[in-house]
């Protein structure tokens, strides 16, 4: 096992469900998984709770088979989806990260469908401090309660 942080090593944050899909980051994009798994932990030791990560990582073919959008900070190995149940509902944890944005690197936290974390690091090309709930009633700005 490769360890990038602490908590987090190159296999967790490649990992995938899609059976039959390549999930191997490039060369290329290592060091901005090691960046990204760097904002991981923080959040980590801000929550002070185990985080899993459901997606960090995704190649192409993987994002196109989860539905994700082709520019997705994903695919640039800047994004990570996760639970921290032992801190809270996605909803606790996104009020709280919501708040901390710049301190911890992230430039964009959704809470997906009440269900997990999106965050995704800050970087020059997109607007930073993006904070929206996506559900099935559309996206709203702000960590909105979803019935």
């Amino acid at each position: 096992m490769t360890q990038l942080t602490s908590h987090f090593s190159l296999e967790e944050l490649t990992h995938t469900e899609q059976r039959g899909l390549d999930n191997t980051c490039p060369p290329e994009l290592l060091p901005e998984l090691l960046e990204t798994a760097k904002m991981t932990e923080r959040i980590r030791n801000v929550l002070g709770v185990s985080i899993f990560v459901s997606s960090g990582y995704r190649s192409l073919a993987v994002n196109a088979a989860v539905g994700g959008r082709a520019r997705s900070d994903h695919v640039k190995a800047m994004a990570v989806d996760f639970k921290a149940p032992n801190f809270g509902t996605p909803y606790q944890v996104c009020k709280l990260l919501a708040g901390q944005m710049d301190s911890l690197g992230i430039g964009q936290v959704i809470l997906e469908y009440n269900r997990w974390i999106h965050v995704s690091r800050n970087h020059p090309a997109k607007v930073i401090n993006r904070v929206i709930t996506i559900s099935s009633a559309g996206t709203e700005v702000g960590i909105q309660v979803v019935a």
